[in-house]
């Protein structure tokens, strides 16, 4: 195997993020600082900075699945996470595409409701995602809202996460990542099922705003540590510390809701 070929490969599927903060930006900052090889399949395009999205258009079905069809079949995957969808149609393609091509290793990031609690999903799209998607998912990390809209139950404290966890499970997902960081816990609790057990992994809460991205950061984290061939369990752990660190170290860009650090832990060249 020469060295091209041992380079880990993940591809991203989800919407552009034109401040750089979340989407697939944020996805290949983070698998850069994890020595992973990224790729992307973008199913829309946003206008949007730290204060919020101003304009968003969906890419053709026909675009997106060309794009997930070339990098698949000329570089190949190790693993696949995919964040923002937009509609029922893209939802329904994506999941056709992960069942032909048995793409390995697929982390699922439910990106569903806004901040304010806004579905940025129909309910058809929904009900997509919790029937087809979430039973090819390796991991599924919704935060509270979207484990409230996938299961149908208030999630407000962590022994409602854990019934939330159970349920998703049920669903079809071999893990279950809950994340509490919309709780008022003085540390930043995620809820872990692997569909026989809870875990709970606990890691200080960091006073500031500057939050963009988190959710597809700590998705992706997870995603690169299975390209690389490490554990279900680690790979968690070790995306948990990652958006952690990202967290504490935020940068404070823009007038809004800044981006977290994705590359906090690497050596500066400049």
């Amino acid at each position: 195997m020469n060295e091209a070929q041992a380079l880990p490969r993940a591809l991203t599927i989800a919407g552009s993020d034109s401040g750089g903060g979340a989407g697939i930006q944020a996805d290949l900052k983070t698998f850069t600082a994890f020595g992973v090889y990224g790729m992307s399949a973008v199913t829309a395009v946003t206008a949007q900075n730290t204060l919020g999205v101003q304009s968003a258009v969906d890419l053709p079905l026909e675009m997106l699945e060309a794009q997930v069809r070339s990098v698949t079949s000329d570089i190949g995957v190790d693993a696949v996470k995919t964040g923002m969808l937009s509609s029922a149609a893209i939802v329904e393609r994506l999941c056709d595409l992960l069942e032909e091509l048995h793409l390995p290793n697929l982390v699922v990031d439910p990106v569903m409701v806004a901040k304010g609690g806004h579905l940025l999903l129909s309910e058809e799209a929904c009900d997509i995602v919790r029937r087809r998607l979430l039973p090819l998912a390796t991991v599924v990390t919704p935060n509270l809202l979207e484990a409230k809209a996938l299961t149908g139950r208030n999630v407000q404290s962590r022994s409602d996460m854990r019934e939330a966890a159970r349920k998703l499970a049920d669903l079809g997902a071999d893990w279950v990542v809950v994340k509490g960081g919309h709780l008022e816990d003085e540390d930043a609790v995620d809820i872990v099922f692997d569909g026989s057990g809870v875990d709970e992994l606990v890691a200080p809460r960091s006073a500031t705003k500057n939050t963009h991205g988190t959710g597809c950061t700590l998705s992706a984290a997870i995603t690169a540590g299975l390209a690389k061939g490490r554990p279900v369990r680690e790979a968690i752990r070790t995306g948990k510390d990652f958006v952690t660190e990202a967290i504490a170290g935020a940068v404070s860009l823009g007038h809004g809701h800044g981006p977290t650090n994705h590359f906090v832990g690497v050596t500066s060249r400049w």
